[in-house]
């Protein structure tokens, strides 16, 4: 399963031809490894959405390795079979916690900007460019922090070296991996953009054709860029030949010949991969039903988010609540906590983010009071302020909610000695810019575009416009809850774009307050409401006599026919650890522990 979400093509022709080829698809030649989406056990666990990349973590623990050890093996392998969605070429969030010390600790690896970007990064005749001309551009590349997150998580936790954890990976690539009906839809949604650059159409369209259902792919390319990366550490690509390969390609995209493409070119420097850090920034944190919620803190919105809608879901008992009652109380609660999130989430080296407002409770309870039992809210809504709470109040003019690409990827792992990691990582939407770097083996990210190209509303300040060597905000939110004593309770994440905020507050208040299962609380039909027009609703809810009483209180709905793909791990009592990911959503997801037990 390769995880990123499908995106159509805007053109007919296109559409039209990659129908066409799906349609002919030849049979499969082998079966995809199998995978199961909950694994009950002791000595440590992994949740990813691949069977090989789960394999690779679960080895390194089985050999001694902690968790963030077996995390950034199974990131590495991620890079390899799932490389529409995560790569070296990309970025991410790390949660870590330490149970010697029961705290939490968290890596800012976002991708930034090159420090020539201004406001206008994205606008040409002082209009914002079209959104798939953006994408697929050396413009929309940011510098990766995939590598620095790595280096940066195992210097201050790892107990391997990197070298060795690249291992599982390189093997992978270099042996391949087996393609399944995702990885090929994927492949095809973006055939036409792939066959313009010729490193991207060799690896991915193996004789200018979609890869096989069955077949392998390989990627000698990537395996030796891994040795590579093994051998020199992580300043091969902020330092050295293969960071300069990838300015290369920023600034002149190879776009094949003949191609009527115009790949617009980027301005990222060597200087600008000498000048990234990741940042070690304290985490969000709410109280919830007496655990402790922890997330990420700005530049991703994760953090601030989920835990804002979670102090106002605070005041109301879903456990006794009706099914109904349940979901539109979730609904209100992310309308709200998406309204605040437009207006003040951004990158805090250049914004004024008020993150401690934000998740405190006063805040939330003055948002909260909006929120009426038989009447949906209209958005979109005006933001409050959480420097001043005032209860109902609203503070200035309502802006909607910008669109953020559905790709990446995230994984799960806990050790032996109780150790979690929830890492959240990607190349932003599904093939990320579409430019593979010549003789790399990996994709470059687009993750600028998840700047504003412009405000939303002109009249509401947007802290979310490019500038130099600043983060794009992110809707990321690997999450860990612990318990009153700081003992591991879960961990979560999931892909999705904005989508991954509602995602992982659905999967938490379906356990913790509605008694479900971790693997049935990620595999329940999911609503999504984003400070919008209308919440998108999965086929299991839209198909459901729960749509109707839910209009009868105001709320509309559009269609969405996959929200997020998430993976997590739960902590027993018995001391056992429960590894859980999707079922059924985007080919299901892999789940595994060191040693099973019932």
């Amino acid at each position: 399963m390769r995880r990123s979400a499908v995106r159509s093509l805007s053109l007919l022709a296109v559409a039209a031809a990659v129908a066409t080829s799906v349609a002919a698809a030849p049979p499969r030649t082998a079966p995809p490894p199998a995978k199961t989406p909950e694994a009950i056990g002791y000595g440590g666990a992994v949740a990813s959405v691949d069977a090989d990349a789960t394999a690779a973590g679960i080895e390194v623990l089985k050999h001694g390795g902690n968790a963030v050890d077996a995390a950034v093996a199974t990131a590495a392998a991620l890079g390899v079979t799932e490389p529409y969605s995560s790569g070296i070429g990309g970025g991410g969030y790390f949660v870590y916690y330490d149970a010697k010390s029961r705290t939490v600790h968290t890596i800012d690896g976002r991708e930034t900007a090159p420090h020539s970007a201004t406001s206008s990064l994205f606008l040409e005749n002082g209009k914002p460019l079209p959104f798939p001309d953006a994408v697929t551009s050396g413009l929309s590349v940011g510098t990766p922090g995939t590598p620095a997150t790595w280096d940066a998580a195992l210097d201050a936790w790892g107990s391997r070296p990197l070298s060795r954890l690249l291992k599982p990976a390189e093997k992978i690539a270099r042996d391949g991996f087996t393609v399944d009906d995702t990885f090929r839809q994927q492949t095809a949604d973006n055939q036409a953009r792939f066959a313009d650059f010729p490193d991207t159409a060799k690896l991915f369209l193996p004789g200018g054709q979609l890869p096989v259902v069955g077949s392998k792919l390989k990627n000698p390319d990537l395996a030796r860029t891994y040795e590579e990366l093994g051998h020199a550490g992580v300043d091969a690509v902020y330092r050295g030949d293969l960071g300069r390969d990838i300015v290369r390609t920023v600034r002149k995209p190879p776009v094949a010949s003949g191609s009527v493409r115009v790949a617009r070119p980027g301005d990222l420097t060597e200087k600008d991969l000498r000048a990234y850090t990741v940042k070690h920034q304290a985490p969000t944190k709410v109280d919830y039903r007496g655990l402790k919620v922890y997330g990420m803190a700005p530049s991703s919105s994760g953090g601030t988010t989920v835990g804002e809608a979670l102090n106002i879901l605070e005041r109301t008992d879903l456990s006794k609540a009706s099914e109904a009652q349940y979901l539109h109380r979730y609904i209100e609660a992310t309308r709200v906590a998406f309204a605040d999130r437009g207006r003040w989430v951004g990158d805090p080296a250049f914004e004024d983010v008020p993150t401690k407002g934000l998740l405190s409770q006063r805040f939330a309870d003055s948002r909260a009071c909006l929120i009426s039992d038989t009447k949906a809210l209209t958005s979109p809504l005006a933001p409050g302020d959480p420097r001043h709470p005032a209860p109902c109040a609203t503070s200035g003019q309502a802006s909607p909610t910008t669109y953020e690409g559905e790709n990446t990827t995230h994984l799960t792992v806990a050790d032996k000695w109780g150790d979690i990691v929830s890492y959240t990582l990607t190349i932003e939407q599904t093939g990320g810019s579409g430019i593979t770097v010549p003789g790399r083996g990996f994709l470059l990210n687009n993750e600028l575009t998840d700047f504003s190209f412009a405000p939303a509303n002109p009249a509401v300040h947007d802290p979310n416009l490019p500038g130099p060597g600043k983060r794009p905000r992110s809707s990321m939110s690997p999450t860990i809850v612990l318990d009153g004593h700081g003992r591991p309770v879960l961990a979560l994440g999931s892909p999705g774009g904005a989508t991954i905020i509602t995602t992982v507050l659905q999967s938490l208040v379906g356990h913790l307050d509605r008694g479900l299962p971790l693997v049935d609380a990620i595999a329940a039909p999911r609503a999504s409401q984003r400070n919008a027009a209308a919440t998108e609703l999965e086929p299991g809810l839209y198909n459901s006599p729960l749509k109707a009483q839910l209009e009868s209180l105001g709320q509309k709905f559009t269609l969405n026919p996959v929200i997020g793909a998430a993976t997590g791990v739960e902590r027993l009592g018995d001391g056992r650890w429960v590894a859980a990911a999707e079922k059924v959503r985007r080919g299901g997801g892999s789940a595994m522990v060191v040693r099973p037990a019932g």
